[in-house]
């Protein structure tokens, strides 16, 4: 009997740890199936950092390294001068790289490093019990903001693909979401892009992909969905915001 469907070789037989709902088990099998298809597995280096997907060096089935919070991008930019060779990622939360790593992810996609950004936003610090992030929404609720963010005390929501586009160096930058199989499909096709971009040698690429927080919501992950889509995608609009036409 043919097989149709199967766990992706670039994850490891390793159970996730995240809790019920959350969509970062769904990007990783993204990131998992573009390796395999691309056939850079054994030629791969990801970066974990500090949050929720701090461990995933236990879940990709390449070479991994661990940065201190919020400076992936900065042991990436390492990683990929001393072995131009490597194709090279890093995986990050709102709360790691829009925080304590705004100068890392905006000063490395200045200089057109030629690494490969997936960065996930779910509104939300989640590994520490659901603070306010720089990406959450203006009236959002979380244990630091109790009665909702407000402007004139906590500032706006940053803009992470709309800001990143404006730099020079960043070639590829999409906004993409995992609330349903056809937004899975582009989010799949445009981690596929941004690493194609590495290979080609054109700069700096980044995969903004907005996901859920159950847990640090109180929501069900129905619930949690439909808060995405009238929500998060009404201040974070998906699409392309440079190097849709870049040939790879």
């Amino acid at each position: 009997m043919a097989i149709v469907f199967q766990k992706p070789h670039g994850l490891t037989d390793k159970a996730f740890h995240y809790c019920p709902g959350c969509t970062h088990g769904i990007i990783h099998r993204l990131v998992a199936e573009v390796l395999d298809e691309l056939g850079i597995e054994g030629d791969t280096v990801g970066v974990s950092p500090v949050g929720c997907t701090y461990n995933n060096y236990e879940y990709f089935n390449c070479d991994m390294v661990q940065a201190a919070h919020g400076r992936a991008p900065a042991v990436a930019t390492g990683l990929k001068r001393s072995l131009p060779g490597k194709t090279v990622f890093t995986y990050q939360g709102d709360g790691d790289l829009a925080a304590i790593g705004t100068a890392e992810i905006v000063h490395a996609a200045t200089r057109g490093e030629k690494i490969t950004t997936v960065f996930v936003n779910n509104a939300i610090y989640g590994m520490t019990s659901g603070q306010m992030a720089p990406t959450t929404l203006v009236g959002q609720t979380t244990t630091t903001t109790p009665f909702g963010r407000k402007p004139e005390l906590h500032g706006y929501p940053v803009r992470v693909c709309e800001l990143l586009s404006t730099l020079e160096g960043a070639v590829f930058v999409e906004r993409v979401a995992v609330n349903n199989v056809q937004n899975i499909k582009k989010a799949k096709a445009a981690i596929k892009k941004a690493f194609q971009v590495q290979q080609a040698g054109l700069g700096f690429g980044i995969v903004e992909i907005l996901s859920i927080c159950p847990t640090n919501w109180g929501m069900s992950p129905a619930k949690s969905l439909e808060w995405l889509e009238q929500n998060m995608m009404e201040h974070y609009p998906l699409g392309n915001f440079k190097g849709k036409d870049l040939e790879v």
